[in-house]
């Protein structure tokens, strides 16, 4: 009857009652009506203390050892049916006092079931080696092999829902098809919606895509064989992606018509670029302004170095004006001209992927002119010998408001000290992979000019050394207003933007709200055996340069952005180097909505700041101590 199921929480198919322990009148229990009372503040401050600080609060009650609360949750996970007691991720409780608690809530609920404690922080992890052998534990990684619904991009999607087995064909695909499919895809074009039947990386190259697009996308285990879905196929279907559950249902074409008629950008919009710049040019040279010549990816690399304490792998872009002179030089341009307006080419998705191919191949095919390829082996040189590298793509067609473009585009590692051949083949397959069915297509439905699209590569050491590679956001996924950074890492020889199910990454949600930073642990790594890939000052440090990097780069940046998209490595010297940084906006629907606070006045502010500093500085002194 308490119970409420929040659309921010985590994890999916969630119950939760806050519980409240008043220690100053003799442990009184209150077990909260959580659909009235959200956080433990606002009843506290209806109910027992009109006059409660909620930044005080905030601090003293969940850090401090002379705290007048216990606070804390008892959730009912429904996939796996796991009934567990918790702590926010910043309470700092002792291992005594949480079994005590614990104790003190098993005795008065009744619930017949056998209660567990579930550690979300680092701390609250090494805390459980001294609970009483009666704490019994529920892991984040048990709960996550138990969850069956996980929602990706919220919202709703109409489309003819079709089932794919086995390997996605892009080429089959239209914009109105809602696809289910039963493995994660690597790359998708534009749909209506999308189902896997496999758990998604959360920030993989899939689900970015979808989330830039506002494609409603969810996994649940093992969809394609479901009667909720089979019984649809080929029919027309309302597919809703709510942070709790999900629904399907047959849809009226009146109502799919008006949806699809917003799914698509009106307007042609042409990306800048400029070809007069023709020197291969450092990273730590490149000037404001210089994605109209060197791309995205490359110009965002230049920006990342010159924040203080971040570590980036240097490097240099070659400009724009050497692919369009080597389509020119190949005699592509007209050629490409004529293909984009052959209407085979426009109405048939596999005369597309037929001639996009044959497009990539003459541009592989063509050499490279001689005094772009000398000029390319001098700079190599100029990297140092012995050293692998890693040719990046780099567009005027990525980053653009409303257009993300993460993952349409190619990276190439090269070999240490490569001959100009090699060095040529692997430059020619960057430009060619303007050309890609999936980049082509995605630029189409964004009603981006094909003809004006060009490419510049971003040269670099290969971080040969990495132990784990990662991606984060720098701002709260679930819950808006409530800052923190998302962070998902994994080993090195795997993919954290392209895990399948049975490789999903370590996952964290840090809040940084309060001034100091407050680890959630989702799951750990499914390929480590329980092992952390980064360790608590790793993952501290981390959370520090992506706030830099946050504050640093995301004002300059499309208006509509309202976060950072970064991937970083970590080496096996517990080095951290920043590889990207690009916009990214977090949208939330309506079930993930905070309910709206005062305004606080200045003083207010003020006493707010000062609290939260001198709880840092206390932070501070407990890790040194």
């Amino acid at each position: 009857m308490l119970h409420a199921r929040p659309g921010h929480h985590t994890v999916a198919r969630t119950e939760t009652v806050k519980f409240l322990i008043d220690l100053k009148q003799d442990a009184r229990t209150y077990f909260i009506d959580s659909k009235k009372w959200e956080v433990h503040y606002g009843f506290v401050l209806r109910f027992i203390d009109p006059y409660a600080d909620y930044d005080q609060f905030n601090i003293s009650e969940y850090t401090h050892d002379g705290r007048r609360y216990l606070l804390g949750s008892l959730m009912h996970y429904l996939d796996g049916d796991h009934w567990t007691l918790e702590l926010t991720g910043s309470d700092t409780l002792s291992p005594e006092r949480i079994t005590g608690m614990f104790k003190h809530v098993a005795a008065r609920i009744g619930l017949g079931v056998a209660l567990k404690f579930r550690p979300v922080s680092p701390l609250q992890i090494e805390h459980t080696r001294r609970l009483g052998a009666d704490v019994p534990l529920l892991s984040s990684d048990a709960l996550q092999a138990s969850v069956s619904y996980q929602p990706v991009v919220l919202g709703i999607a109409f489309g003819h829902l079709r089932l794919v087995r086995g390997t996605l064909d892009p080429s089959l695909l239209r914009p109105y098809d809602l696809v289910v499919c039963e493995h994660v895809p690597e790359q998708i074009p534009p749909v209506a919606g999308l189902v896997t039947s496999q758990l998604q990386a959360p920030l993989a190259h899939v689900a970015v895509l979808c989330r830039n697009r506002n494609t409603p996308d969810m996994a649940l285990r093992g969809a394609i064989g479901l009667d909720a879905f089979k019984r649809f196929e080929g029919q027309l279907v309302k597919l809703t992606v709510a942070s709790q559950d999900y629904g399907v249902e047959l849809a009226d074409i009146t109502e799919a018509e008006a949806a699809w008629a917003v799914m698509r950008p009106a307007a042609v919009l042409r990306p800048e670029f400029d070809r007069q710049v023709r020197d291969l040019l450092d990273v730590a040279q490149l000037p404001s302004g210089a994605t109209r010549y060197v791309g995205a990816k490359a110009a965002q690399m230049g920006r990342l170095g010159e924040i203080d304490g971040i570590t980036t792998p240097g490097g240099f872009a070659i400009p724009f004006y050497a692919y369009l002179s080597h389509l020119e030089s190949a005699g592509l341009d007209s050629k490409i001209d004529t293909m984009l307006s052959h209407a085979d080419f426009v109405r048939d998705g596999t005369v597309r992927a037929r001639q996009l191919d044959r497009l990539r191949e003459a541009i592989i095919a063509h050499p490279v002119a001689p005094d772009v390829l000398q000029t390319l082996m001098q700079k190599l040189r100029s990297l140092g010998a012995g050293r692998r590298l890693i040719f990046r793509s780099s567009t005027n067609a990525e980053d653009l408001d409303g257009f993300n473009g993460a993952g349409l585009y190619d990276s190439v590692e090269v070999s240490a000290d490569p001959t100009p051949e090699q060095a040529a083949v692997a430059l020619r397959q960057v430009w060619a992979s303007v050309w890609q069915q999936r980049a082509f297509e995605e630029r189409d439905w964004y009603r981006i000019d094909q003809r004006a699209v060009a490419m510049g590569v971003l040269v670099q050491p290969f971080i040969h050394d990495a132990v784990a590679t990662g991606v984060a956001i720098t701002g709260n996924p679930f819950k808006p207003r409530q800052e923190a950074v998302f962070i998902n890492t994994q080993v090195s020889g795997t993919s954290v933007t392209g895990a399948q199910d049975h490789q999903l990454p370590e996952q964290y949600l840090v809040e940084t709200w309060t001034g100091s930073f407050e680890p959630e642990l989702l799951r750990r790594s499914s390929l480590t055996d329980g092992e952390a890939i980064l360790g608590d000052a790793e993952l501290r440090e981390l959370t520090a340069q992506l706030l830099r990097i946050h504050r640093a780069i995301l004002p300059q940046n499309s208006k509509g952005a309202n976060a950072m998209d970064v991937e970083f490595a970590l080496t096996a010297q517990r080095r951290l180097v920043m590889l990207q940084a690009r916009p990214y906006t977090i949208v939330y629907s309506l079930d993930r909505a905070k309910r709206p606070q005062r305004d606080a006045n200045l003083a207010e502010r003020v006493m707010a700041r000062l609290r939260k500093l001198a709880h840092r500085m206390r932070t501070l002194r407990r890790r040194d101590t």
